[in-house]
């Protein structure tokens, strides 16, 4: 094929990301979104919320990571942030799906977006850091906009939420502070999320 040509096909793989559901329902708690939705989300979010991180990042790498993270799932499926027994093989099968899905384009490109993915999932440059930040993050503002609809849902206690979020801060102690104060203390009052 083509160089264009691997490129169309990739971007008609990446389409079946629309069919990729997850846990976390949309503000309005009528469904559940799905990757495509989810990665769309995080970018904006890069967009508008860049000045809370705690190092000086590049835009557009986080914006490039946050559209790309979940591209694996076509092949591994989403795992569940508090799925303990999912989680377990989340690694080995998102690798296998990073192997298949990015070397569906150029070479050069293969290597350029499997390697920002890998960067993602090390999560130890400013860039992965608070595009780890929004991925947490994002979730929460849903599970809160939809009155605690998943959390409750899956029984959520709060120390997974913690657990989940032990390195937030590292990406942007602002968010972190107001996610602490503003979308769990609020759902730990409710009853949404269970006190443990």
């Amino acid at each position: 094929m083509s160089r264009i040509e691997q490129q169309m096909e990739f971007m008609r793989e990446i389409d079946g990301l629309k069919q990729i559901g997850r846990q976390t329902y949309l503000k309005d708690g009528s469904r559940k979104e799905n990757d495509a939705e989810h990665s769309w989300h995080l970018a904006m979010m890069a967009l508008v919320m860049q000045e809370y991180a705690n190092e000086q990042i590049d835009l557009l790498r986080v914006v490039s990571m946050v559209l790309i993270h979940d591209v694996v799932e076509l092949d591994a499926g989403d795992t569940y942030a508090y799925d303990d027994a999912g989680n377990t093989t989340k690694r080995e099968r998102e690798v296998a799906a990073a192997d298949r899905i990015f070397h569906i384009l150029p070479d050069d490109q293969a290597v350029y977006f499997r390697d920002l993915w890998e960067e993602f999932e090390a999560e130890n440059t400013a860039e992965a850091k608070f595009a780890h930040v929004l991925d947490n993050i994002q979730p929460m503002m849903l599970n809160d906009a939809s009155d605690g609809k998943a959390w409750r849902e899956h029984q959520v206690k709060l120390s997974q939420i913690l657990k989940r979020n032990e390195h937030t801060q590292n990406g942007s102690e602002e968010i972190w502070k107001y996610a602490k104060e503003e979308l769990i203390a609020p759902n730990m009052k409710k009853g949404n999320i269970i006190r443990d």
